[in-house]
């Protein structure tokens, strides 16, 4: 008997063994090259214990076959990845091949069913849907509406000015959270932005506002344990779908939205014209074109949102990187008070014209990106060149992998690429040449580029203007020495948080 259960044991093992390896040979029958992968966890070793990024197992990859092929073909667990190695062939995924990666791999995951608001979001939204989606809300996004609501950004530096001097009357030993002051920042700027709603965040009793936007970015064990689960057994995505907006979250911006609304219909009723054309405005317009239900709304409205908290990566990343080098943040420190007017302001068009500012900010996106990489599907076959190997066909539905970070951190295209260096984006056109050469691409690139760039950027310019004409900010010895990233996490953090120390300026 005890034979016959260590024989079932041992088969059921060797069928499981099978089961998980015998997709292993997908790339080598299309004559694509690439790494060994291993059972369980494909090529990203720490798929499951979470010790190191996987970022880091990606770059590993394309150190050892960058100057050999333009693509290699790996796996996550057990389903096959299509790794782009070269920056040219990046570029022709995002840009001139577009229409045969036209969509995210995240589309697979999610539907109006298990998250309405996902499914409504143009990152997630494929073909024509994406097409129309895009077409709704980039309006609402113009430089001209962006700078409407400047002097929105002017009263949030304000409150955290005199929030962070509450805060080093009797500073923690431990340093100011840069997380927390970031997401405060972002909690107010576009809640008002988008909502014409306050936040308090910068108060002693802040709105829930905060706390709720807090938990949608706080990156549930459910939500990695799904990815590691797809990647094992594709056809769950066919079953089960992904929620990244919680259902209490989706419940409290509908009710808010529509709280937004009434107020402003209120005010209109009552003869008051609102001071501003900001993003709600349109998007009641649009809404009243489309007839559209304040659920619908709110889908619309949470694109501006999430876009628009890409900046609390984004200053973090800008904080940590000048407070390490002092010489760097003097230096636009000096730039930035030559611009200032009577009331410490800079002008909204000379603010996207001072040249150092733009500089330090574009070399934080390339240390510190939003996104790593890009999964993107391919949507219509297309064969492509493999430098020394042969050319090979990419099948429709093929998860195409491109590494940002890899082409942003290799020594052949950014000198000692660890280190914050912004005059490499003082020549005119910088980071244009760099995204054309396929390097550089922090928000993305082509026709589905973050259309919450220009808002992100304007927010985190407007916040350095504030911080570094009223304090002098250093790193606290609380903070990692290195840039290593917290591996359970999909947006750019610095493992163990990143904490500093204001000065306020005589």
């Amino acid at each position: 008997m005890l034979e016959i259960t260590l024989i079932l044991v041992l088969l059921l093992l060797g069928l499981f063994y099978v089961f998980m390896t015998w997709n292993f040979g997908y790339w080598r029958k299309r004559k694509v090259p690439g790494p060994k992968p291993h059972c369980f966890t494909g090529n990203y070793p720490h798929m499951y214990n979470m010790k190191r990024h996987s970022v880091y197992d990606l770059n590993d990859i394309y150190s050892e076959y960058e100057h050999k092929f333009d693509a290699v073909g790996i796996y996550g667990a057990r389903s096959p990845q299509l790794l782009v190695i070269s920056p040219q062939v990046a570029r022709r995924v995002f840009v001139s091949d577009f229409r045969h990666f036209h969509d995210n791999e995240i589309s697979l995951m999610v539907d109006e069913k298990s998250d309405f608001i996902m499914a409504n979001n143009p990152f997630s939204q494929i073909g024509d849907e994406w097409k129309q989606r895009r077409a709704d809300i980039t309006p609402g996004l113009t430089m001209g509406r962006i700078k409407t609501v400047y002097p929105v950004t002017q009263e949030v530096c304000q409150k955290m000015t005199d929030w962070l001097r509450k805060q080093i009357r009797l500073p923690p030993s431990g340093g100011i959270d840069a997380k927390d002051m970031s997401l405060r920042f972002t909690s107010e700027m576009v809640t008002d932005c988008v909502l014409g709603l306050k936040a308090e965040s910068f108060s002693d009793k802040p709105t829930p506002i905060m706390g709720y936007i807090k938990d949608l970015f706080a990156q549930s064990w459910t939500f990695i344990i799904y990815f590691v689960l797809v990647s094992t057994l594709p056809a769950l995505r066919h079953v089960f779908k992904l929620r990244f907006v919680p259902l209490r979250i989706e419940n409290f911006f509908v009710n808010l939205m529509q709280t937004a609304i009434d107020a402003r219909r209120q005010q209109l009723a009552a003869g008051k014209q609102f001071e501003r054309v900001d993003f709600l405005d349109y998007i009641l317009h649009l809404g009243k074109k489309k007839n559209l239900d304040t659920r619908h709304l709110t889908a619309h409205t949470m694109t501006f949102l999430l876009d628009g908290f890409e900046t609390t990566a984004l200053y973090d990343s800008c904080a940590l990187v000048l407070s390490r080098d002092q010489e760097a943040q003097q230096k636009l420190r000096e730039e930035l008070e030559a611009h200032l007017d009577d009331k410490g302001i800079i002008d909204f068009e000379k603010l996207n014209e001072l040249p150092f500012l733009d500089a330090c900010v574009q070399e934080s996106l390339r240390i510190f990106p939003p996104a790593f990489m890009s999964n993107k599907l391919c949507t219509e076959p297309i064969e492509l060149p493999n430098k020394t190997g042969e050319n090979f066909t990419v099948e429709r539905g093929t998860t195409v992998v491109v590494p940002h970070y890899c082409f942003m951190m290799d020594e052949e295209f950014f000198p000692d690429p660890q280190a914050f260096k912004p005059e490499r984006f003082m020549q005119p056109d910088a980071a244009k040449m760099y995204r054309e050469q396929g390097v550089f691409m922090a928000f993305g690139d082509g026709p589905r580029v973050c259309i919450g760039m220009r808002f992100a950027l304007t927010q985190i310019k407007g916040a350095l203007v504030e911080l570094l004409t009223k304090f002098i900010i250093r790193v606290n010895p609380k903070t990692r020495s290195d840039n290593e990233y917290d591996p359970t996490t999909f947006i750019g953090t610095c493992k163990g948080g990143i904490w500093l120390d204001f000065e306020l300026r005589q």
